[in-house]
């Protein structure tokens, strides 16, 4: 009887960590597709909001912006939704690894850029973030964005891709870009945050 006792009880606590895990994984999907859908229609508050208070956000190699507050500031610079404006970034293709109240995740963005009589492109990005659970629920802790192309809708991305915007204006970063690099027609591929599945080796 304390055999059977004893296996039944590392099975609810295998159980209790895979429905953790499950539920980790449905909230981090979540907190991820929010911040995509606010990013689409320029809700900057919200999309801030998701971040942790320290948390920080690196785009297309602008350089990294530190805190909540500044995150704020840097979404605020982009262009408002409104009339005539798509701004849609579709989040991709979830690959996360939670540790504890820790986690990282790589994701790709497809992005659909358009301003009526002005501009048409679309891109690509591939996030490699970072989540903390603060008081029992997930937020970001380190927003990094590769974009890897950025094409005009009308010539294809055949005739090459759109430079990188390194800079933003009149908002300076807190540091200097962590990764030098450029996006298509340049090959690059952002660095992984894990070990090949398989093998264990590094990416």
């Amino acid at each position: 009887m304390e055999d059977e006792l004893a296996a039944l009880r590392r099975e609810v606590a295998g159980l209790r960590r895979q429905a953790q895990a499950s539920s980790d994984y449905v909230a981090l999907c979540n907190l991820q597709a929010g911040y995509g859908y606010y990013v689409d229609k320029g809700l900057w508050d919200q999309a801030a909001d998701l971040f942790a208070k320290d948390g920080t956000l690196e785009i297309a190699g602008r350089g990294v912006y530190k805190g909540r507050e500044r995150v704020r500031a840097y979404l605020k610079k982009l262009p408002p939704y409104g009339d005539g404006t798509l701004f849609n970034h579709m989040q991709l293709q979830p690959l996360i690894h939670v540790d504890g109240d820790r986690a990282k995740a790589r994701w790709r963005a497809f992005i659909q850029l358009g301003i009526v009589d002005t501009v048409a492109r679309w891109g690509e990005a591939v996030y490699e973030n970072e989540y903390a659970r603060v008081d029992g629920l997930w937020q970001i802790a380190v927003l990094h964005g590769y974009i890897t192309y950025y094409s005009e809708y009308d010539k294809g991305w055949d005739k090459g891709g759109v430079a990188l915007l390194r800079t933003v204006d009149g908002l300076q970063p807190d540091a200097p870009p962590s990764v030098e690099y450029e996006a298509f027609p340049k090959a690059f591929i952002p660095p992984f945050h894990y070990r090949h599945p398989v093998t264990g080796e590094p990416a």
